[in-house]
């Protein structure tokens, strides 16, 4: 024994004898060896100052690059969309788009840009219901998987041992008894509630389950600061929904902590359907190994006799993630700023941009657009919470109105732009979402759906305190200090 810690204290006296050559190695991996955001890398510098050597471990335990990265990609799949998005792109390239709805002129470039970087085939016959309570949700979401006849596919960030899963379970057992594929996806954090008998007992009844980024040895996870955010459901191709909300009880309101939870999500019906079906199909194919590509009956539109819906309704679903070079969804909350001509309204439960992210709201402020930014009233995550604080203070200097939520915890992902187009989803509006995390968001085309989500955000203030120039600027010195701290991590939140 004596010997080990010979052997220990003379690694670390050697450690202790090179930290500055040590370091000097470290920092030039950090600074030259992988592209990343210069704020980022000072951050990561002053990490590795501050802990020497082990806040180079860190760095590799949280920042690994996944964009060359192939585990993400199959050639069917790549195939299929690539050819749907090439003649999807042609023909709008030489047509030109019903200047009468949101998707004509105005937004064109935009459904281009999601064409060609991300294959994000425009789909025009759908319907959307938007949710804005978890019970009302999670029933509409057990009627549906009553009527499942083929396959469920179901995708969570977290799903927790409760009683909202209880209620999930025996309508996903009874219709693997009918035959029906069921299939649960979940993340190796967001999944970390879940006892493992619990997910044997689903397995041994037929349900399939995979995990995406599973822990080992115990909960150690070397991906922890990647993240599957995604929250989609599809069944049968006939309905899908996406949207904040996870699985356990604090998503209907049962958490004392937080109170009523205030989100949004989408129940689709309609073509893009498929898109979140593919979505998940690339997410389950990577986790399980299993290819659902090489059977066309996942991706093919139920037949119908007629519409339930009649006017068209214009949608596209996109992803980002850390394995691709484009920021789609945070090019998308861009470019609609950019545009916007009247108003701009976000909901977000974290609000961390990136300099683009803010200067196009500042600037659109500055120019006379309505912004409004609504977050909760109290924090899940301080160190998010805080930096979230003194970015409002940016925005109600540029103009912007700025309100709190105080109707229990706010974790709806909404920006709705002109009440003509929005986008909701899974990502927040934070670096994290923009960069780390793996995310899901449809952006509609359509002013009806759009002045629906932004009836809700006008009906929200009712709930909200505005947070004034004055008030915020008479907040108290340890506020100031934690929110100065926590946005000097904002490149690492």
């Amino acid at each position: 024994m004596m010997e080990i810690f010979e052997i220990i204290s003379e690694i670390w006296d050697w450690l202790m004898a090179h930290l500055l050559g040590i370091n000097l190695v470290l920092s030039v991996v950090i600074v030259f060896f992988q592209r990343r955001d210069p704020k980022a890398v000072w951050t990561w510098l002053l990490a590795l100052y501050f802990v020497p050597v082990f806040g180079f471990f860190f760095y590799l335990l949280l920042c690994q690059d996944m964009k060359k990265s192939k585990m993400f990609r199959i050639k069917e799949v790549e195939d299929r969309l690539r050819m749907s998005a090439e003649g999807q792109e042609k023909f709008l390239k030489g047509h030109d788009l019903n200047t009468d709805e949101p998707m004509g002129r105005d937004y064109k470039d935009l459904v281009l840009y999601n064409l060609q970087l991300s294959g994000s085939v425009l789909t025009v016959n759908n319907d959307v219901e938007i949710f804005t309570d978890g019970e009302e949700k999670f029933q509409d979401l057990r009627r549906e998987l009553k009527k499942a006849k083929h396959f469920i596919h179901i995708q969570y960030y977290i799903i927790k041992n409760d009683e909202v899963f209880d209620s999930l379970v025996p309508i996903l057992t009874d219709k693997v008894k009918e035959g029906v594929e069921v299939r649960i996806l979940y993340d190796g954090m967001g999944g970390r509630f879940m006892p493992g008998r619990r997910w044997e007992e689903l397995r041994r009844a037929g349900i399939r389950t995979a995990e995406f980024f599973p822990p080992f040895l115990g909960r150690l996870n070397l991906r922890v600061n990647y993240r599957n955010h995604r929250k989609i459901v599809v069944i049968d191709n006939e309905v899908g929904y996406v949207g904040g909300f996870n699985i356990g009880k604090e998503y209907i309101g049962k958490d004392r902590k937080f109170g009523y939870w205030r989100d949004t999500h989408l129940k689709i019906r309609g073509e893009a359907v498929i898109s979140l079906g593919i979505r998940f199909a690339l997410d389950w194919n990577y986790a399980a190994g299993e290819n659902l590509f090489l059977h066309g009956r996942y991706f093919e539109l139920p037949a119908r006799k007629e519409r339930a819906w009649d006017d068209p309704l214009g949608l596209q679903v996109i992803a980002s993630g850390p394995d691709v070079e484009t920021r789609q969804i945070r090019n998308n909350y861009l470019e609609l700023f950019h545009k916007a001509k009247k108003h701009i309204y976000i909901q977000t439960p974290y609000f961390v941009p990136d300099d683009a992210i803010l200067s196009a709201l500042q600037i659109a402020a500055r120019s006379g657009v309505d912004v409004r930014l609504m977050i909760p009233c109290m924090p899940d995550h301080p160190f998010v919470y805080w930096a979230t604080y003194s970015y409002v203070g940016d925005l109600l200097r540029s103009g912007a109105r700025c309100y709190k939520y105080e109707d229990g915890f706010l974790h709806a992902k909404a920006v709705m732009t002109d009440g003509r187009v929005s986008s909701v989803g899974t990502a927040n509006m934070d670096i994290r979402s923009f960069e780390l995390n793996f995310e899901v968001n449809a952006v509609i085309y359509d002013e009806e759906t759009t002045e629906k989500l932004e009836q809700v955000f006008l009906y929200d203030l009712q709930s909200c305190h505005e947070i004034t120039m004055e008030e915020y600027s008479q907040r108290s010195l340890w506020i100031r200090f934690k929110e100065q701290c926590c946005r000097l991590l904002s490149p690492l939140l």
